[in-house]
């Protein structure tokens, strides 16, 4: 039988946690390694937010259609594996000759075929444990993934100290050969499509509805525009954070693993905490905390310049993101439940919050030169008032109680 619960064999999600914990280095090509690296080749603050820009462009305009993609297609477990092969090897390609031909280039064919793997992933967990169980399991996802990515910091760490460039090569040709295998050993027979895609209908709901349900749902598109909100200013700081203490100390690698590493950490331990969370205070509360956590986190990164505020700037970073990462799929499932439209709502919302990442980027580069990095954290960190107020006046529909029909959710 192709369920999501029953019969499901331990192999598939141990195979699910690997693919999480090797994801965290292998989805991103060299990730918040990036602007530190070509910081000390050259490359100018407003440039790098440009190439930024541009990647979060070419991805917003990939991800809906990727979304309807993974809806569709049986073949779930493909549309993470050539991604990772892809991305890897642009990666390879910006560490050995970072050109502009490399970098622009690289970074995308990164953003595009990245943009696939996000709905890709939430739809494999979805079809694998069904509804009930999804919140669950996308915390645990969240564990696996940030405890991954400390892991690969902690070792991109050790490696630049012992070999050098060729280390952080061979990290990243092992992550990539490991997050294919592990795609590979989830069973595609435990995956059901149906209820990937959202449509419950084991609970006697209508079948998948036309794409007007994501224009018609004021749930999505209130939590979309918070999000765009949030990521607007919450997008650039640890990119600013990793150039600017990158060119202080000279070591971009161990410099940016330090810094992203305190982040995981704090996310890991978000991880664990978020079903005990929902449960007890509700989806509203956990985004209401998220969300909180941007301006605390720039208003002290704008008022201290010693490498020590790195700490507690990464520690509410890993509250701020980690919270909203856990909530924003758990809370798209629940306002899209029986549409079988789950992934395509889901990366119609990763789209528009990806205009605002993506747009802080430049924003983010032309602040820094004109008034220097601590400009840059307090109006991004400033911008969370914003968020949160959409929070408050969407708060209802962002984040139901419980499950709401297919009516409700188109405003019917």
């Amino acid at each position: 039988m192709q369920g999501t619960t029953k019969g499901l064999t331990d192999r598939s999600l141990v195979a699910l946690a690997c693919l999480n914990f090797f994801l965290a280095d292998a989805r991103d090509g060299l990730g918040p390694f990036l602007d530190g690296f070509l910081a000390t080749n050259g490359w100018s603050p407003m440039t790098l937010g440009i190439i930024a820009t541009l990647g979060g462009v070419l991805g917003m305009i990939a991800t809906p259609l990727f979304g309807a993609w993974v809806d569709a297609s049986h073949r779930k477990r493909m549309l993470i594996i050539l991604p990772v092969i892809v991305v890897t090897g642009a990666a390879l390609w910006t560490l050995a000759s970072p050109g502009n031909a490399s970098v622009f280039g690289g970074q995308s064919a990164t953003a595009v075929v990245g943009a696939v793997v996000g709905p890709a992933l939430m739809g494999l967990t979805l079809g694998l444990v069904g509804e009930k169980r999804f919140s669950q399991q996308v915390a645990r996802n969240e564990f696996w993934n940030h405890l991954g990515n400390v892991a690969s910091l902690a070792a991109i760490y050790a490696a630049t100290v012992a070999f050098g460039m060729k280390g952080v090569i061979g990290l990243m040709v092992f992550t990539a050969i490991a997050a294919v295998l592990a795609a590979l050993a989830i069973d595609p027979k435990r995956i059901n499509h149906d209820v990937a895609r959202g449509l419950a209908h084991d609970r006697g709901l209508p079948g998948p509805s036309g794409y007007s349900v994501l224009l018609g749902s004021k749930g999505l598109i209130m939590l979309a525009v918070t999000l765009m909100i949030f990521h607007f200013g919450n997008a650039p700081i640890s990119r600013l954070i990793a150039q600017d203490f990158s060119l202080q100390l000279g070591t971009p690698f161990r410099t940016t693993a330090l810094i992203t590493g305190i982040s995981q950490l704090a996310i890991i331990a978000v991880a664990l905490a978020a079903p005990s969370l929902i449960r007890r205070f509700g989806l509203a509360s956990i985004f209401a905390i998220g969300l909180l956590a941007l301006p605390i986190r720039g208003a002290i990164a704008g008022s201290f310049t010693d490498f020590a505020a790195i700490f507690p700037v990464q520690i509410f970073d890993g509250i701020g993101a980690g919270l909203i990462g856990i909530a924003t799929p758990v809370a798209v499932e629940r306002i899209l439940s029986g549409t079988g439209r789950f992934n395509v709502g889901l990366a119609a919302v990763m789209t528009v919050q990806g205009v605002g990442a993506s747009f802080s980027n430049i924003v983010a580069g032309s602040l820094t030169d004109i008034g220097g990095y601590g400009l840059a954290y307090w109006v991004h960190g400033g911008v969370a008032a914003l968020a949160f107020a959409a929070f408050l006046i969407g708060r209802d529909d962002i984040a139901p109680p419980k499950k709401i029909d297919v009516g409700a959710a188109v405003g019917r």
